[in-house]
């Protein structure tokens, strides 16, 4: 089941034949957004769509704040971002699979209870990004996944979206995860096969069981793009290193995208001869799995490019004032 007829489970559409002439919001909530792009994309598939919505942002942690936003008659959806991801949630009305599984929310969208309450629903685009981008650029990278390892580099909330959408959508044997934190994988291990008993995960922790394990097919990347210094982020390093110099090559997806989407991660898989799909794109496809949830229609393929093309040019002038 898509993600739109997916949602109509929970209850009818709120939006009329005028909908898209009337001024709407849809809200960005986080602590540190002031450099978020998505106002940017949300601006452009908006009008693709010949809505004359707005995208704001609220930097906030607070949750009262947040209930009283998302319940304005005029806000028809919400992204959530870091530290927000888990407490947001709790003031949703109901929560999607994905966003059950994984533990975080990042999406949420109004339905219409049969009485004719308005039902707001928590969900996590984050994991349907990953799908989509490498869906587009690779459509064959579900078949050539099947009996080959995936990995994950990362702990945090991103490596969980990860996680799920590598074991939902491409049927990896097993899923690797390489991170500086042992607890961070312990915790992600525990969760994970409570949520998704068959799920297999490994936690790759030293550089002799890398050296001894087949390369994986496709590798999502969750980490920010710095110089390793600590000893775990020095371990973390090593290990993907040695996996990607590995014979076999596959795609390496890596979400981080600031200050560049050419992280030292995608410069060195390409180096060593893999195909790279940069976190600019994953946010795109994130932005557009959202629109579909609020505007109810599928995207609009103009839109998209003009918006992948667009998230380009910003990364790169930001990138060339540095």
């Amino acid at each position: 089941m898509d993600i739109l007829q997916q949602s109509y489970t929970y209850g009818s559409s709120p939006l009329t034949s005028t909908s898209k002439s009337v001024s709407h919001n849809a809200l960005l909530f986080g602590a540190n957004i002031s450099k978020s792009l998505s106002p940017l994309l949300h601006g452009i598939l908006f009008k693709s769509k010949n809505a004359i919505w707005r995208y704001g942002k609220v930097q906030t942690t607070d949750q009262a704040e947040f209930k009283a936003r998302l319940t304005a008659n005029d806000t028809i959806g919400t992204s959530i971002t870091m530290p927000n991801k888990v407490t947001f949630g709790k003031a949703l009305d109901h929560l999607t699979e994905e966003a059950h599984v994984i533990g975080a929310v990042n999406t949420s969208f109004v339905r219409v209870a049969p009485n004719g309450r308005r039902l707001y629903i928590g969900t996590n685009t984050d994991c349907v990004g990953i799908r989509e981008a490498i869906s587009h650029r690779h459509p064959s990278a579900k078949s050539a996944t099947d009996g080959r390892a995936a990995m994950v580099i990362g702990g945090g909330g991103a490596a969980r979206s990860a996680v799920y959408a590598l074991w939902k959508w491409f049927g990896p044997s097993e899923i690797y995860i390489v991170n500086r934190l042992e607890s961070e994988v312990e915790d992600i291990v525990k969760h994970f096969t409570v949520a998704i008993p068959s799920i297999k995960l490994r936690h790759i922790k030293s550089i002799d069981t890398a050296q001894q394990m087949p390369a994986p097919y496709i590798i999502i990347g969750t980490i920010p793009d710095s110089t390793p210094t600590e000893p775990g982020e020095v371990l973390c390093a090593r290990i993907c290193d040695i996996f990607l110099r590995k014979s076999e090559k596959g795609l390496l997806v890596d979400m981080c995208y600031m200050p560049s989407p050419q992280t030292h991660l995608i410069m060195t898989a390409q180096g060593q001869g893999w195909n790279t799909i940069v976190g600019t794109e994953v946010l795109v496809r994130v932005c557009v799995a959202q629109q579909i949830l609020w505007v109810e229609e599928e995207p609009n393929e103009k839109g998209v490019q003009h918006a992948l093309a667009a998230i380009g040019e910003k990364t790169k002038t930001k990138l060339a004032k540095l």
